[in-house]
């Protein structure tokens, strides 16, 4: 399950791309080869938006089909998208805290409950203040409907506290947010981390963060119920990736 608003906002950026090219063939023309250009053409600049991409021409290209348009087969199909490999980037304390400190007040609110939480960007994001009570936060992710209910305690009891306390022209009913009462959005977020990261001179993806907090529990059952992973494999394999396994020497 995506968020809609965020899921509607990249769709759009992707069909843009798409009638850019295909905007003026009329859809029977379509051909598998045309989808092959566009595919190797796109990919040499961004690989995985490139799959998205031809993920979106397939679906419309169903959609098409279901209502008529078309009678021809989907030119998607049999197209083989390109290989995408697990990101394996561990995220120090040091790089973490150069990042934070070059970042604008709402990144760094943002990053934090990331770091906190464990969540993906966008649960992130959308997370209300009427999320949070009972001694709680209520979270539902976005991309697998797992619920998580996070303590408020600690250190993330004490961020909150402090988010709240700040003083603002407009309170939102998200948590994240700007001054005047606007909502962080998932563009604005990129737009922002990508400045302090650079004014850090630091690579790493806000994503990044989730598998920070994953590996930094030191506890895969505690990662696990955290992340909002089915199987203990997953969050093995998500940690493993980025620290190695840790293993005994010979003698």
């Amino acid at each position: 399950m995506k968020c809609p608003t965020c899921a509607a906002a990249t769709n759009l950026k992707e069909l843009e791309l798409l009638r850019a090219v295909f905007n003026r063939v009329q859809i029977d023309r379509i051909k598998p080869h045309h989808v092959r250009a566009y595919l190797d053409k796109r990919g040499q600049a961004a690989k995985c938006r490139a799959n998205r991409e031809k993920a979106l021409l397939s679906h419309l290209f169903n959609r098409a089909r279901e209502w008529g348009y078309t009678d021809a087969p989907n030119p998607c199909q049999g197209v083989k998208g390109f290989k995408e490999l697990g990101r394996d980037r561990y995220v120090s304390d040091v790089e973490f805290q150069a990042v934070r400190e070059a970042a604008h007040p709402t990144v760094r609110d943002a990053m934090d409950i990331a770091l906190l939480t464990g969540q993906r960007p966008a649960d992130v994001l959308k997370i209300k203040r009427a999320d949070i009570h009972d001694g709680a936060l209520w979270i539902v992710q976005n991309k697998t409907g797992a619920k998580r209910a996070i303590e408020v305690t600690g250190e993330l009891k004490a961020l909150i506290d402090r988010m709240n306390a700040r003083p603002r022209e407009r309170v939102s009913a998200f948590l994240i947010q700007d001054d005047d009462g606007k909502p962080l959005r998932t563009d604005a977020l990129r737009s922002r981390f990508d400045k302090a990261r650079k004014a850090a001179g630091v690579s790493f993806q806000f994503r990044d963060i989730r598998a920070k907090a994953a590996t930094d529990t030191g506890d895969l059952a505690h990662a696990q119920v955290l992340l909002g992973h089915k199987r203990r494999e997953m969050t093995e394999h998500y940690v493993k990736r980025r620290t190695g396994e840790r293993v005994k020497p010979l003698r």
